[in-house]
């Protein structure tokens, strides 16, 4: 019997369709540890990254103490799915206190590895009470790049993306209404630190990384992440760089979305590699392009 030839569309046609979201399924600090260790080696960097890869193990270890997340309640689940808003709302879980028990753990992991500067904000953090604690991850998720202490900021958002993965991956994606515009993440609001060009089952397809809670939304290739401009779009390289890390810039809003190419290099992380990239941002900033991402590891001073 004959083998049909199958006709351009008809294998896309029978494909089961990509996930338009993809909630994090468990933890990747552990990995991302990994990643950081090894983009370490002979970087000017690396005392840094290699810090930030201590904090992710301190991470991994927290994610593993929090006890179950506890989703919202059903009807606020229906109420955001019906009008397309985030299920988690950023602000909820910075006055949550579920996030703190993290909090203490990684300050008491990683205090003797830190730098002077850090130990007197580990030091800070400390000695600050329940309210003080919401008022410092308010600001921080706010952005409020006038009154934030950066010294502690890495410290409470790690803390906040543990929390956050814990209370993302205890979703249903059929909880997760999809917005008109895909700027933020979908499930809890925050900006995406980085985009990656997947492999495999989605392969082609580019997904933005939440910041926060580590979920991951599709959006189309070759399109602003933050205005959704169409033209004028250009990719940017560091010259003996790593090929699986571009910049995507618009030149309608003037700003940029870094992009992970996983065929060149599978191991690649959205914040890994994106605070090991920073030569590009140097570059972009002076070409006058602004980061449409945030990475909590690599907060830029007042302008």
């Amino acid at each position: 019997m004959p083998t049909p030839i199958l006709q351009p569309g008809e294998i896309e046609a029978g494909a089961p369709p990509a996930p338009w979201l993809k909630l994090p399924a468990a933890s990747p600090f552990a990995a991302r540890a990994q990643r950081l260790e090894a983009l370490a080696a002979d970087h000017a960097l690396a005392d840094y990254l290699r810090f930030v890869a201590a904090l992710c193990r301190a991470q991994h270890e927290a994610y593993a103490l929090l006890p179950a997340a506890v989703p919202p309640s059903a009807a606020t689940l229906e109420r955001c799915r019906i009008h397309a808003m985030p299920p988690l709302d950023a602000a909820n879980l910075a006055r949550d206190a579920a996030w703190h028990p993290a909090l203490k753990h990684i300050l008491s992991a990683v205090s003797a590895q830190a730098a002077a500067p850090a130990r007197a904000a580990i030091e800070r953090l400390g000695a600050l009470d329940a309210p003080a604690l919401a008022a410092v991850a308010g600001g921080l998720l706010r952005h409020d790049g006038e009154n934030l202490d950066r010294a502690a900021a890495p410290f409470v958002a790690a803390a906040l993306q543990v929390y956050g993965h814990r209370l993302a991956a205890a979703l249903d994606v059929r909880d997760v209404g999809r917005p008109e515009t895909l700027a933020l993440c979908p499930v809890c609001g925050s900006p995406p630190v980085a985009g990656s060009v997947h492999v495999g089952a989605e392969h082609g397809l580019r997904y933005l990384h939440c910041a926060l809670c580590g979920s991951e939304w599709n959006v189309v290739r070759i399109k602003c992440s933050s205005c959704e401009n169409t033209k004028g779009i250009a990719y940017y390289g560091i010259e003996h760089g790593s090929a699986a890390v571009k910049a995507e810039t618009c030149d309608a809003c003037r700003s940029y979305l870094k992009i992970l190419y996983l065929e060149k290099d599978p191991a690649a992380d959205p914040l890994a590699d994106d605070l090991a990239s920073i030569a590009l941002d140097l570059l972009l900033d002076e070409q006058g392009y602004q980061r449409s991402g945030l990475n909590y590891f690599l907060i830029p001073g007042p302008s």
